[in-house]
């Protein structure tokens, strides 16, 4: 197909019904081949969304059909083409025609009659480290293509993305990818193979099936709740589901939503493709056919039928799918591969297609072979006929998607009760985002999902059109490019930088590109638009919201961007000037009615952090630049600034911290960067049983009164002053209370904030409906006293006030404000002091023990400090007064102290960060995927074979500090047969105490006196305190023994 220029796309932008926005989205190893990696042992070489891509390119003449899969034309980052996997999200708009015949009705003649469409497709990664630019992607696009491996089916990353569209309300397409490899590699029959992708479907189709259930009991509930407090009368107790249909979600081929493909070989097909070949021969109607081609049904020989499975009657008959469509692939791949000359040339007559005599004569059997399959099943009009049939138009997907985003509070699943009034400028807003309204009095609303860099000489080429030049132009380009080279030999001698020169450093430079889509209206280069901040509530129109003025436009062409001078809603595109507005997503719009979009949901946890510094300290200033951009351009990087000046980035993953450092080394900061070696934060918890000595009993004591004994587990501490003396006990949290704390840390936030409901979420909460649910989960863990009730006396949470530590107030006489009532009383009095007043001061002090633990000063968690008694002097002598000044300060350091002191009396114990490992190996290789698991101290959770595979899916857990290193020694380990995928799974705690010694006579007799078995947490301890300059108590020579020497005379 002749090249498509840029003009014929922008024209086609107007027609909202002919746009579609999609996706790609798979699991990062569904491209990989074995006897590929086998060569490659550092590369990870994948074949699927990518391959696609290229595919569905070479469709428009934008790259070769002969290089289709090899050009990887996304991946246009340098570290893309040598992994071989993509890390970053980039788009591309293609052209779509179809031809059909039409009958007139009246004349009965049949005319043509020609759609044109315009696909924007976004390729996204599938690597877990980058999930971020996966939730971008899917909040620009209506519709999305999810590829499954035909080998190995549905993957942990499967699940992500599937659980993704889902969330973002986008209709997917499953496309089974790479089923060449049943017939190359598995040597499988066309029935077993059929048996096979018939298990994968079932699997993906359970996967929504879960989707559905939980968001139809999420419904019920809220449902049942609302009819249980509105007190009527029809009410049940009885909690009944509500049936509702569900066919809608799943796959299936009959319904057309079900792609059969092989990117690499260049060929795909739906079933009512062989439908429309089979109808006229078998004499059926096609519509018949359709719903046929796939599942227990058969082609009775002798009747001339179709019947189903109990139609056999102990008769072996292949199921229609096999018949007709996989024995003539399968036909097709062994006459090619045994290079049966004459079986290929019958076939290429009967399939009547035109190969090339040189095809033909080709000795690399590979090239025939894709020869004939991209003539007879072609990739690209199968997989965008696919996108047009069954992928909704921006104006039907954004009537059903919208609503959600607009309207959070509203739209939750069973709540009816909660509306919202609307202004007539925010319904007929509402009215224009609903139909995609592009015409001129309709508001502008825009979205802007991530913002990315591109070098300058991207932004226009000279050829922006991309249409191919006369050779009259390319002798002009000749002779200019001559006049600039005798051009710099003149200036040479003087030193004079040409304007050649200037230019080239100027497009080296770096400009900030808006990803966006339009939702309503028409944009112009000029156009003055509001900057609307995640944040931003129309409430207070002055609040996180910016006006600027529209600097340019783009049309997203993958390695290109194409300069425009308007966009119609609907379309995906790129704007620029946004870099001092913008921070990771904001929503654009000329109404100020308009209520931000939000931000996106991460998929993954940022977990690895990294220490940057300029190799030349006068490069400061560029290093912070460079950061401030990488911080824009990156959905899920954080960069920070520390205490001690330190600039600090946290990355999801090894590949994501690799990534972040090359970008800034040489694109953002272009300077020598030394990092660190990556920081993973730990977490200090303690057990449930007390400490055989209890090391806050070594503390000196801060009274030189006698004290009555104390309860176990509990510290008494004065202030240095003696004016003040508190008494701290500590209990271990249920760790089922410590997760939903953990989990709700945002709904925490907003409580604490204002303590009102949570807005702009789906999990919406107000302070009564959360501590409901954490009295819950106290009642389901082991009942104590202390956990009655516990939900009036929490005073606050921590560390930074969201925490999973309880501050909880046992003081007599002490009444706490209501977390869900903010205008309730607060009264506070002992010994007719207000202890009132030092309140933040008590409370400061706790967030700074548990912010850093007594241990290597991490964050605590899953701790419960109760407060048992405050005892503040009588300010009546002139001496108390005079200390009266000093005493806030002091109450900070001595809560603090003894929240550390009482956390010692229980045996201390370090949390390790940890990865959940999902990796597929052959059996060959089982035993060398192990030794490297438990060199790193990982555990195997499960191992299975799966069906109809050579290969062992296998899960493991392991800790985040081990896993350096991990995924490039296990492909050199396993010569590149196993990947891991590796997914922050949370915080476990290491059951050893970093404290321990032998002592018994059996641990003695076991270890000895010298305790040669290392202890691991001891180990990560004293790393973490040597790292931040702690002390750690290391002796050079331990256990000495005096060695015999016997001297030769």
């Amino acid at each position: 197909m002749p090249a498509v220029s840029t003009q014929q796309l922008s024209n086609l932008q107007s027609t909202t019904e002919k746009i579609r926005n999609i996706c790609i989205l798979a699991h990062v190893d569904h491209g990989i081949v074995p006897n590929l990696l086998q060569k490659a042992t550092l590369l990870t070489i994948t074949l699927g969304k990518t391959t696609l891509s290229d595919s569905l390119l070479a469709s428009n003449g934008i790259i070769s059909a002969k290089i289709s899969g090899k050009a990887r034309y996304l991946d246009f980052r340098e570290d893309e083409q040598q992994r071989g996997i993509t890390m970053k999200s980039s788009g591309i708009s293609l052209f779509f025609q179809i031809v059909k015949n039409v009958v007139d009705v009246r004349t009965s003649e049949s005319k043509s009659a020609v759609d044109d469409y315009l696909i924007n497709l976004i390729d996204s990664p599938g690597h877990v480290d980058f999930s971020s630019e996966v939730s971008s992607a899917s909040r620009l696009c209506d519709g999305a293509l999810v590829l499954v491996d035909a080998v190995e089916g549905v993957c942990t990353q499967t699940h992500s993305v599937l659980r993704q569209a889902w969330d973002e309300n986008v209709q997917p397409i499953l496309v089974f990818n790479k089923i060449d490899r049943l017939i190359t590699e598995l040597k499988l029959t066309a029935n077993e193979a059929y048996e096979h992708l018939d298990k994968i479907l079932v699997q993906v189709n359970a996967v929504m099936g879960t989707f559905f259930s939980e968001s139809m009991i999420e419904s019920d509930a809220r449902r049942h709740e609302e009819k249980k407090q509105s007190g009527d009368q029809k009410f049940d107790d009885e909690w009944q589901l509500e049936i509702e249909d569900d066919s809608s979600i799943y796959f299936s081929p009959e319904r057309g939503n079900v792609i059969f493909a092989s990117a690499i070989d260049g060929w795909a097909f739906r079933t009512d493709q062989f439908a429309q070949l089979y109808a006229s021969k078998l004499k059926v109607k096609e519509d018949i056919l359709k719903r046929v081609l796939w599942g227990d049904y058969y082609l009775d020989p002798k009747a001339k039928r179709v019947i189903g499975r109990k139609g056999l009657k102990g008769r072996v008959l292949k199921p229609l799918f096999v018949q007709f469509v996989l024995d003539n692939i399968w036909a097709v791949y062994d006459a090619v591969l045994t290079n049966d000359r004459e079986k290929v040339e019958k076939i290429v007559n009967t399939l009547n297609i035109k190969v090339l005599p040189r095809d033909l004569k080709s000795k690399d059997l590979k090239i025939l072979l894709q020869a004939i399959m991209q003539q007879w099943l072609p990739l690209s009009p199968s997989v965008l006929l696919a996108v047009v049939d069954q992928l909704p138009s921006p104006k039907t997907a954004q009537a059903v998607r919208l609503p959600k985003i607009l309207h959070p509070i509203s739209n939750i699943p069973g709540n009816k009760n909660k509306t919202e009034e609307l202004t007539p400028s925010r319904e007929a807003l509402d009215k224009a985002i609903y139909e995609c309204d592009s015409s001129v009095s309709a508001p502008t609303v825009i979205f802007v999902s991530k913002m990315f860099s591109v070098p300058k000489k991207m932004l226009a080429s000279q050829n922006s059109g991309r249409i191919p030049l006369t050779p009259e132009e390319l002798q002009i380009r000749k002779q200019e490019r001559m006049l600039q080279q005798q051009k710099q030999q003149e200036n040479l001698e003087s030193n004079v930088m040409t304007t050649t020169e200037i230019t080239k450093e100027d497009e080296n430079t770096e400009k900030m590109i808006g990803f966006s889509r339009i939702y309503s209206g028409t944009v112009k280069v000029g156009d003055t638009i509001n900057v609307l901040g995640p944040k931003y509530d129309p409430k207070v129109p002055n609040a996180h919201c910016h006006s600027i003025k529209i600097e340019s436009l783009y049309l997203l062409m993958g390695r290109e961007l194409h300069e425009l001078k308007e966009v119609p809603a609907g379309n995906v595109f790129g704007i620029g000037g946004l870099e001092k507005y913008v921070h990771k997503t904001a929503t654009l719009s000329s109404s100020l009615e308009c209520p931000s979009f939000g931000g996106l949901r991460l998929a993954t946890s940022t977990i690895l952090r990294v220490a940057l510094e300029p190799k030349d300290l006068s490069q400061m200033g560029q290093l912070v630049e460079g950061l401030r951009i990488l911080n824009l351009s990156d959905p899920s990087v954080e960069v920070l600034r520390q205490e001690t000046g330190e600039h600090v980035i946290i990355t999801s993953g090894e590949l994501h911290l690799e990534r972040c450092l090359k970008d800034l080394k040489e694109i953002y900061a272009k300077i020598d960067i030394k990092a660190s070696e990556p920081i993973v934060s730990f977490r200090e918890t303690i057990s449930n049983s007390p400490a055989m000595i209890s090391l806050a009993d070594e503390q000196p004591s801060t009274t030189d009164e006698p004290q009555a004994p104390l309860p176990p587990n509990t510290v008494r501490l004065t202030t240095a002053n003696k004016l003040c003396t508190i008494t701290v006990r500590v209990s271990k949290l249920p760790d089922r209370v410590t997760n939903y704390i953990h989990s709700n840390a945002r709904v925490i936030k907003s409580l604490v904030d204002d303590r009102g409901n949570v807005k702009g979420s789906d999990d919406m909460y107000s302070g009564k409906t959360f501590l409901e649910g954490m009295q819950k989960e106290f009642a389901e863990a082991k009942r104590t006293k202390d956990w009655d009730e516990i939900k009036n006396s929490i005073w606050a949470f921590g560390p930074k006030r969201t925490g999973p530590n309880i501050l909880v107030s046992k003081i007599e006489g002490h009444t706490l404000k209501s977390w869900d009532d903010p205008i309730a009383a607060e009264q506070l009095v002992n010994n007719g002091n207000l202890i009132k007043d030092y309140e933040s001061s008590i409370l400061a002090g706790f967030q700074l023990a548990t912010q850093s633990g007594p241990l290597c000063e991490e964050p605590m968690m899953g701790c419960c400090f109760f407060v048992e008694n405050i005892e503040i002097a009588n300010f009546d002598s002139e001496e108390a007064i005079s200390k009266k000044n000093l005493l806030p300060g002091q109450i900070i350091s001595t809560m603090r102290e003894a929240c550390r002191q009482v956390f010692l009396t229980w045996s201390p114990r370090l949390m390790l960060a940890m990865y959940s490992c999902e990796l597929q190996a052959p059996s060959e290789v089982l035993g060398k995927v192990y030794g490297v698991l438990n060199k790193r101290k990982g555990k195997i959770i499960y191992e299975e074979m799966k069906e109809g595979t050579p290969f062992f899916q296998i899960r493991a857990m392991l800790p985040v500090v081990e896993s350096f290193g991990f995924a490039d020694e296990l492909r050199k380990r396993t010569s590149g047969a196993a990947s891991p995928q590796l997914i922050f799974s949370g915080y476990e705690v290491l059951e050893l105490d970093p404290f321990w010694v032998p002592s018994t006579e059996e641990e003695l007799e076991d270890f000895g006196e010298k305790a040669d078995k290392e202890n691991i947490a001891k180990k990560y301890m004293d790393a973490v305190r040597k790292r931040k300059g702690l002390f750690v108590e290391k002796r050079v020579v331990e256990h000495a023994e005096k060695q015999k020497t016997m001297r030769n005379k």
